[in-house]
């Protein structure tokens, strides 16, 4: 009962703390897409253990091909584009000073977490290795904690074009994302057209800065108030259609993330399916914009939102440290279902589910002392700053697999 009456109050002092103009809905669909990472690759991602007991990357998608539309909910990438276009939009309205530092101001926010979590996982896989884990089990794990950190680099590209992204909205307003699947739509015609076996394949990495800027300039042009509804049910049903077409007429792969043995992939660079998903998904965060925010003025249900949004970095960083918490301890004990056991069966999935609140817990356990890298680093000297970007240069050697 205390911790009830204790979490109430909390709810309350986070509701009275909150700024009448917050907008609810842009946060709460924020905190929706960053829980999703960590979900999807928990679930969808497995780990099995060789004969001398060392971990490796698997996935339940490889034997149970049923499971891709799973991808299609969990795969929320689009949203979070979205809103970042979104708020980057509002954001450099209300700068005070010059492009060039409002620019600075965020990259920095972006780039201190990550500096922090590859500056410690360099510390520790020394450290981890002297104590008996196997060296593929840590690049097992470097792998996995690299894994979502792309998403930094390409966010802080994006948003380094949102000045650009500004004008284009207010020139064509919602149509000045359409180029940008044009030019995806032309790079997946050569790469699995008629002319596939003459086109090189770093063709593909074309597809990379278009893909991912498509939904940040749809929520640029959603912050200049260029997309209205009629504007959000055609992104929507048009989205939804061109995804029907891909896969039923086009032939593309139906998981929207990678499928190891897997020729072809939606994700990695992103393909025209995941573009007409993120058309579908922006429009329908936009219809539900005004019923989100209702429904997030109930303090017990805005409290957590804040939360998340608060620790939205420690999240992307460090959630498969979480994991690999359990299953590194896990795989020296020998195999434990659903977690360093072969995920090719019911069995696992089921296994799986039940570990994600292990995961959750330790995730939280992390953040408690992760959560720092996100504040200034007013107190760390020039040296603590050199060596903290040299351990992590260090760790992104060793996840290369360069050393």
């Amino acid at each position: 009962m205390s911790v009830t009456i204790s979490l109430r109050e909390t709810a309350h002092r986070i509701e009275a703390r909150t700024p009448v103009h917050r907008d609810r809905a842009i946060d709460g669909l924020r905190a929706l897409a960053l829980l999703a990472v960590p979900i999807g690759h928990w679930m969808l991602g497995g780990l099995t253990l060789d004969d001398e007991g060392a971990l490796h990357n698997a996935s339940p998608l490889a034997s149970f091909g049923g499971l891709a539309p799973a991808s299609w909910v969990l795969q929320m990438l689009g949203v979070f584009f979205l809103v970042g276009g979104y708020a980057s939009v509002l954001s450099f309205r209300r700068r005070g000073g010059s492009t060039g530092a409002w620019l600075k101001g965020r990259i920095v926010r972006l780039g201190r977490p990550v500096l922090g979590v590859t500056a410690v996982w360099a510390l520790v896989a020394p450290v981890a290795y002297a104590a008996g884990v196997p060296e593929t089990t840590l690049r097992t794990g470097a792998t996995l904690v690299v894994q979502p950190l792309w998403f930094v680099g390409v966010y802080v590209v994006v948003t380094a074009l949102t000045p650009y992204c500004v004008r284009a909205a207010r020139r064509l307003g919602g149509w000045a994302a359409a180029p940008l699947l044009g030019s995806v739509a032309v790079v997946d015609f050569l790469r699995y057209g008629p002319f596939a076996d003459s086109v090189p394949s770093w063709a593909a990495l074309l597809n990379i800065l278009p893909g991912w800027l498509f939904a940040y300039q749809l929520g640029v042009s959603w912050g200049e108030r260029r997309i209205d509804r009629r504007g959000a049910w055609l992104l929507l049903v048009g989205g939804s259609v061109l995804f029907a077409a891909l896969l039923t007429v086009f032939h593309y792969p139906a998981s929207m993330v990678g499928v190891p043995g897997e020729a072809r992939t939606n994700s990695h660079p992103p393909s025209l399916l995941v573009l007409a998903l993120a058309s579908a998904q922006s429009g329908a965060a936009i219809l539900l914009r005004g019923r989100l925010a209702r429904l997030l003025a109930r303090p017990a249900l805005w409290a957590p939102v804040v939360v998340v949004n608060l620790c939205a970095m420690t999240v992307l960083c460090w959630h498969q440290t979480a994991m690999l918490a359990a299953a590194v301890p896990g795989s020296l004990l020998g195999g434990a279902a659903g977690l360093t056991t072969a995920p090719d069966s019911v069995g696992w999935l089921l296994a799986r589910a039940a570990w994600l609140p292990v995961f959750g817990a330790l995730l939280v356990g992390i953040a408690r002392y992760a959560r720092r890298f996100e504040e200034p680093w007013t107190g760390a000297t020039a040296v603590r700053r050199t060596a903290a970007g040299l351990l992590a240069a260090g760790f992104a050697v060793f996840a290369a697999g360069l050393a």
